[in-house]
This record gives structure tokens, C-alpha cells and sequence, in this order.
């Protein structure tokens, strides 16, 4: 998800958002550790989709 698209997200939504990727990244970690998993880089497409998240939440608390 590209950051121009969550900064057209509330505050309350990029929330939910953030708890549904980290649930999906506990998921893919535990996929990994049974050696489930084929595709690795959708972990660090998860790790930096939630770290856009974060920062768009900051820039908007910062605009408070």
C-alpha cells in the first residue's frame, strides 16, 4: 500500500489496518518458523506496510 493511499485513510482506519497487518505478520512468522512458508518477501512487505502506517499515524498526530 503506497503512503498517498493512507494518508486518504482516518486515523481510525489506518488502526484497524495496523492491527490486521500485525496479526498477519505474527501469521507469516509463524509460517516460517513450521518452514511453511514459500514465499518469503511478503514478510517484509507486511514489515514495511505497517511501518508506513506508523509514520502516517505520527505525521497526523503531529497536524494536532
Amino acid at each position: 500500500m503506497k503512503a498517498t493511499e493512507l494518508k486518504a485513510k482516518s486515523a481510525e482506519e489506518l488502526q484497524t489496518e495496523l492491527l490486521s497487518l500485525t496479526k498477519a505478520q505474527f501469521g507469516l512468522r509463524m509460517q516460517v518458523a513450521t518452514q511453511q512458508m514459500t514465499n518469503t518477501s511478503e514478510i517484509r512487505k507486511v514489515r514495511r506496510t505497517i511501518a508506513r502506517i506508523k509514520t502516517v499515524l505520527t505525521q497526523k498526530e503531529a497536524q494536532k
